[in-house]
């Protein structure tokens, strides 16, 4: 992936962070979004530019925001001079049951999960024609198999699946579109995920008996992005085999 250049959005830390050394191990330079993450973003920013000089740019954004979705793509066009690739990683992720159901938890989760990518991509659509590049959407393997008691979060990322298809359609033959469902690889960051019998159960469904890696992410996205040029369309899951296990 040398001299290409990939906006990784949600990359500060846990899975993203993990996605940001790969790629830039493999040679591409880094666009570093994130929205609250500073200490941790400006951290990977430093450790990517002692590797690499010149090799990451760093921009905060409300990605609930239109305006700052657009302009964060023309600042990293404007600093690279190109834009190869988009990994749409960030993601809110809190539970809604039916009742719980309102204005601000809609746009949050969707906003998050559904509408920013949609529109990163038709920011970046231009540019990435151009350079025939390659999007990547983190989707969830609850986009096939809803949560219980997440009821936005499983609604948001069916959609982002359904989107990464009609992407595939809409950006062709240039651009190719694919997707990567995560199983059980990093704990939410939540009081009502810290519970030790609950993992364990969770874990338990997996074929593969144990818990993922960022690192398996991250190589997955390296592999759609740099060595997949005949596949788009496709939702690929990585998850120790525990979506057709549940």
């Amino acid at each position: 992936m040398q001299g290409k250049v990939v906006l990784i959005t949600g990359g500060a830390k846990r899975v993203g962070a993990a996605i940001c050394r790969k790629l830039h191990a493999a040679g591409a330079n880094i666009v570093l979004h994130y929205r609250s993450s500073a200490r941790e973003s400006l951290a990977l920013q430093e450790e990517l530019q002692s590797a690499r000089s010149n090799s990451s740019l760093r921009l905060q954004a409300d990605l609930l925001d239109p305006k700052a979705i657009t302009q964060m793509v023309q600042e990293a066009i404007g600093h690279f001079g190109r834009l190869d690739a988009l990994v749409n990683n960030a993601s809110s992720f809190f539970s809604t049951s039916l009742d719980d159901v309102n204005d601000q938890s809609w746009n949050d989760l969707i906003g998050t999960n559904l509408k920013a990518p949609l529109l990163l991509a038709q920011a970046a659509a231009a540019e990435l024609r151009r350079n025939h590049g390659a999007i990547v959407n983190i989707v969830d393997i609850h986009a096939e198999r809803p949560m219980h008691g997440h009821l936005l979060y499983s609604i948001a990322k069916g959609g982002l699946a359904a989107l990464t298809r009609a992407l595939a359609q809409e950006m062709a033959p240039h651009v190719r579109v694919n997707a990567i469902a995560p199983g059980v690889i990093v704990w939410p960051e939540s009081v009502e995920w810290s519970n030790e019998t609950r993992r364990q159960e969770i874990v338990a469904h997996t074929l593969l008996k144990r818990q993922g890696e960022p690192d398996d992410i991250a190589r997955t996205v390296q592999f759609l992005l740099n060595d997949a040029p005949y596949i788009t369309g496709q939702i690929i899951s990585v998850d120790g085999g525990r979506s057709i296990n549940l």
